[in-house]
């Protein structure tokens, strides 16, 4: 099928474009862009996309699975479904599944049970009918998954990271905090030469204790209990020292903290390998929304202070911080309803994401429509060690077409993850995806 998208805006962090332009996709390749585009065949549907934003695919560093164990949260296809409707052309899960995925058995299961829901290349899903959600044809994101750094829940002894290197992963991480240090520092050594990603979540879990929200004068208001910023920032401190000595490339996780952008902003002035990622509910809400005791606000780590999210969002403009993750980690009703102490960490987002990123970042003109479009396309895939295509002639359309103006209610009937655990639940939001190419 060839169509023509017309008059719509196309912002590209690859080729550092935000303009007008028409652009014509044809059997899963972009074919022309141009101001204006006439010389079209008969067969080509024209959409008039005036309003519309198009960009390069989003990609999404790192998400929880329910499947394998925990189907009634999430299975691999509501997950790839959700994923396309906020957008995404590509997700990587964590290996933290039960069982975790740390052997090469695993990998191509799930890989095999990913091929099996079936794709068109070139196709692309609509996602304009919002009442209710049906099962998706092809497309869907491209699924890669995150292989485990270790085998036991003590975290003490190493998976065959060769061997999941030879079966697909994408990169290594437990997705959780490592305080093994002398681990830490033989994964760095025995991974220089597979040339694959390696991803931490520095956390001193002790510093941490039992610890549930930002430790400040809202800890004491809301009667929680605290977790100091020292938790994160002692953590990087020792990985940045790790990897001065080392030298293994490493990508640093769920940085929330002030002090967090200060010490990878030195690190990368003195020229350390690293890269790393916020989530983007640490973007947008802070420690006073905790008021509300939504457990969906029970975050790990926690939302930071007025302070953290001011960090937190120059270090996204200014590449400090180089991508902004989803971290969509679905619960069911159940697991939620508890005190907000007692609840899992985690919140839902793939379906959110980009419209309450859009609203309340660049509609406010905090930021520019490109520098949160490379935070969430071109500079996660470059923290895999990946490329996105620019939107060019003779490039493949792995794209995201976008209505900023779409109102939509959030509720069950409206998503496609199979969990709710979000405090946006039953508000009315602006923007939503339209169609994505993959």
């Amino acid at each position: 099928m060839t169509e023509l998208l017309q008059q719509v805006r196309v912002i590209d962090p690859v080729s550092e474009i935000d303009g007008l332009f028409d652009v014509l996709i044809a059997d899963g390749y972009i074919q022309a862009v141009a101001s204006h585009i006439s010389d079209i065949g008969s067969d080509t549907q024209i959409r008039d996309c005036q309003g519309l934003v198009l960009g390069t695919g989003l990609v999404d560093l790192y998400s929880h699975s329910g499947e394998p164990g925990f189907e009634e949260r999430e299975t691999l296809l509501s997950l790839l479904q959700a994923a396309a409707a906020g957008g995404f052309t590509r997700i990587n899960i964590l290996p933290d599944t039960s069982p975790a995925i740390d052997n090469p058995a695993l990998v191509a299961q799930l890989q095999n049970r990913r091929e099996g829901q079936g794709r068109q290349g070139g196709q692309g899903v609509n996602f304009s009918a919002l009442s209710p959600p049906s099962p998706l044809s092809s497309p869907l994101p491209l699924l890669h998954l995150w292989g485990a750094i270790t085998l036991d829940v003590a975290g003490k002894q190493m998976t065959e990271l060769a061997d999941l290197a030879s079966a697909g992963v994408v990169g290594f991480t437990d997705g959780k905090p490592l305080e093994n240090l002398a681990l830490v520092r033989g994964v760095l050594e025995y991974l220089q030469p597979l040339g694959k990603p390696v991803a931490f979540w520095p956390s001193d879990r002790q510093l941490t204790a039992n610890g549930v929200m930002r430790e400040g004068s809202d800890a004491l208001r809301f009667g929680l209990p605290p977790i100091p910023a020292s938790a994160e920032t002692t953590a990087i401190a020792a990985m940045l020292e790790l990897v001065a000595t080392i030298g293994t490339p490493v990508h640093i996780m769920r940085v929330s903290t002030s002090r967090s952008v200060e010490l990878i902003a030195s690190a990368k002035a003195a020229g350390l390998p690293i890269t790393a990622s916020t989530t983007w509910m640490h973007l947008l809400l802070d420690t006073k929304a905790v008021k509300s005791y939504n457990t969906s606000l029970h975050l790990d780590p926690p939302l930071g202070n007025l302070r953290d999210v001011a960090a937190l969002r120059a270090g996204v403009r200014a590449g400090v911080i180089d991508a902004i993750a989803i971290d969509h980690t679905p619960y069911s009703y159940e697991e939620k309803v508890q005190a907000f102490a007692e609840a899992p960490a985690g919140a839902i987002g793939l379906e959110l994401a980009l419209p309450l990123l859009w609203q309340y970042l660049v509609e406010t003109g905090e930021f520019t429509a490109l520098e949160l479009w490379r935070a969430l396309s071109s500079s996660p895939a470059e923290c895999l060690g990946q490329k996105v295509s620019a939107i060019a002639p003779d490039q493949p359309a792995e794209l995201t077409l976008f209505d900023p103006q779409q109102t939509w209610k959030v509720e069950r009937k409206s998503l496609y993850t199979l969990s709710q655990n979000t405090p946006w639940f039953g508000q009315q939001l602006k923007g939503h995806v339209v169609q994505i190419w993959c």
